[in-house]
């Protein structure tokens, strides 16, 4: 793309059919028409955002590396907005969109690791508690 195109938010929502479907992801259109057939979402799923602001949605469902780079490849223009225009989605989670997804994995994994070095602890204490048990009962029936 040579020229980059400036399109408001009026624009984009005169395409929101399937045979002329843009959307827009972070401030940026793109042009999805060819793609609708094409999604692994469905259809469904390109129209019912069709000639919107898509981002939450884009960023909701944790889309691929690939499926960044698909919608990079139908890059139209950037978003224009226009006084009295929605403002955009949170921008710490749109913009770090991968960022938040990334640091919630870490998060799931630190708690992984927590609850399974939990689990390892109480097994520890009870084979101890055993072992402790046994050998007080040992001692006691041999007096």
């Amino acid at each position: 793309m040579s020229e980059t195109q400036e399109l408001t938010l009026s624009d984009v929502a005169e395409h929101n059919t399937k045979k002329d479907l843009y959307i827009v992801v972070h401030d940026k259109v793109y042009d999805a028409t060819a793609f609708v057939d094409e999604h692994p979402g469905g259809e469904e799923v390109l129209l019912d955002v069709g000639g919107q602001d898509a981002t939450e949605a884009f960023e909701d469902v944790g889309h691929s590396d690939e499926a960044r780079q698909i919608l990079d490849g139908m890059e139209k223009g950037k978003l224009k907005r226009m006084p009295g225009d929605p403002s955009p989605p949170d921008s710490t989670s749109a913009s770090t969109g991968t960022q938040s997804t990334t640091s919630a994995s870490s998060s799931d994994s630190s708690m992984s690791i927590a609850f399974y070095a939990l689990v390892l602890l109480g097994g520890a204490l009870a084979f101890g508690a055993y072992k402790y048990l046994q050998a007080k009962s040992a001692g006691e029936s041999s007096k």
